[in-house]
């Protein structure tokens, strides 16, 4: 001990200090065992931790000390974004105009409070494939319950917030997007799951290693969710739309095509330029439709309601998926949002709407015998929420995958919330393509 250098103890020193408010942080103080550990690796190393140093061969020495450094470094980053925040990359456009295609974020973990891992053995950097490799990047043992550490605040009504994808548990992997619940009530659950060749084989992912989603909140937990033509209630009141909100529009002109730089000028993706001969069918905020309509050569602009859409199939894919209730995305009847400590009365008719959280995102079983309702095996008509249940939908509203497909998103789903865009890459543009306008800019500017 004598021969360890004052800098050393130093190190030891900040080292030890921030390892104990972790660990009053995480609230387990048989972690705090760890210590020693440190107190080995900084001062009396009785571990011979760089015994490759050893190494008379310079080429196998390089090659260990290059190991060494990456295992050092991947630990770091594994705690970094375990504890603190994580880059996500933007695939969609489910949130343009908040967020764009190409978007890089760092999302703030400690917002919300970050989760202690539940799948531990994992590589930080990736979700849940590694790539090229084509296999998983972590273990399914051991799983740790669902525990998250204190917060600065919870979820609020307008925060965009990364979540685990509810419905991303059971996977077939050739065939990710719908579903696999939705393509199991569109193409029979034997086909998919006997088609391999087709649909690739079917997995279960724990809910940390599920698929990482981006919507806005919008119903939070004991309210009251409905829709009417497209607008969004909350306890029967209407909700003010984000200022970047877009629905999909039928625009005609005079036969005069839309070009290029006219798209460009709107701010229309080129993969969202929809044209079948006789009329374009476009995502638009309501400045993009006052715009168009200032062209002369524009004949209408026209909104996408139920009217035009095939009610039917939408009455199949909309919540709760193969439950007909007559719903459609642009008009949903009222859906009571779950809330933690919170009893529902169950009847035959609500039971589709919180089936999923009652099994798979609460761990009960539930059968339903003879019109009776049994939760672990005793028959019931109450249900207590274990978890607080959030609504979210994306702000490009008809082009957009959410709550309004697979429903509600349980509080052990909650990743983060973005707090800076990075930097950002289209790829409708030639060489890197990189919007400069948009690096470093807040990602949610309607949340004041």
């Amino acid at each position: 001990m004598g021969r360890v250098k004052p800098t050393r103890w130093a190190r030891f020193g900040i080292v030890s200090v921030i390892f104990f408010v972790w660990v009053f942080w995480l609230g387990n103080w048989w972690v705090a065992l760890a210590w020693f550990l440190l107190a080995d690796i900084y001062l009396t190393q009785f571990i011979p931790y760089t015994w490759w140093k050893g190494i008379k061969n310079n080429a196998v020495r390089k090659v260990f000390s290059w190991i060494d450094a990456i295992v050092y470094a991947m630990v770091l980053v594994y705690f970094l974004f375990s504890f603190v925040g994580q880059n996500f990359t933007i695939p969609s456009s489910s949130l343009e105009k908040t967020l764009l295609t190409g978007d890089f974020l760092w999302v703030n973990k400690m917002v919300y409070g970050p989760r202690v891992p539940q799948t531990p053995l994992h590589i930080p950097v990736c979700q849940n494939m590694i790539p090229f490799l084509n296999c998983k990047s972590y273990f399914e043992t051991p799983q740790l319950d669902y525990h998250r550490l204190n917060g600065v605040r919870s979820v609020e009504r307008g925060d965009i917030v990364v979540f685990n994808f509810p419905a991303g548990d059971t996977v077939a992997l050739n065939c990710p997007n719908p579903d696999y619940y939705t393509l199991v009530q569109i193409r029979g659950r034997e086909v998919v799951n006997s088609n391999r060749d087709m649909f690739g084989e079917v997995i279960y992912r724990p809910v940390d290693r599920r698929d990482a989603y981006v919507k806005r909140c919008l119903g939070l937990p004991g309210e009251w969710f409905s829709m009417k033509d497209g607008v969004v209630y909350i306890d029967g009141k209407a909700l003010d739309e984000p200022e970047n909100v877009q629905f999909n529009y039928i625009v005609v002109t005079d036969g005069t095509a839309i070009s290029d730089e006219t798209f460009d000028e709107l701010g229309v993706s080129v993969d969202d330029r929809g044209f079948n001969g006789q009329f374009y069918e476009l995502p638009l905020t309501k400045d993009m439709v006052a715009q168009l309509k200032s062209y002369p050569w524009v004949k209408t602009v026209e909104r996408i309601t139920d009217q035009h859409l095939d009610v039917t199939t939408e009455n199949v894919i909309s919540f709760p998926v193969g439950q007909n209730y007559g719903w459609t995305h642009n008009n949903m009847g009222r859906i009571w949002i779950p809330k933690k400590g919170k009893t529902l009365h169950l009847t035959m008719e609500n039971l589709p709407k919180y089936e999923r959280c009652i099994k798979n995102y609460e761990g009960n079983t539930l059968e339903v015998k003879e019109g009776k309702i049994y939760i672990n095996g005793k028959e019931t008509t109450t249900y207590t929420f274990k978890m607080d249940y959030y609504w979210m939908m994306g702000d490009n509203r008809d082009n957009s995958l959410d709550s309004r497909f697979w429903g509600f998103v349980p509080e052990d789903h909650i990743i983060g919330t973005p707090h800076i865009v990075l930097i950002s890459f289209d790829k409708d543009k030639r060489g890197l393509g990189v919007r400069w306008n948009r690096i470093f800019k807040t990602p949610n500017p309607d949340k004041k």
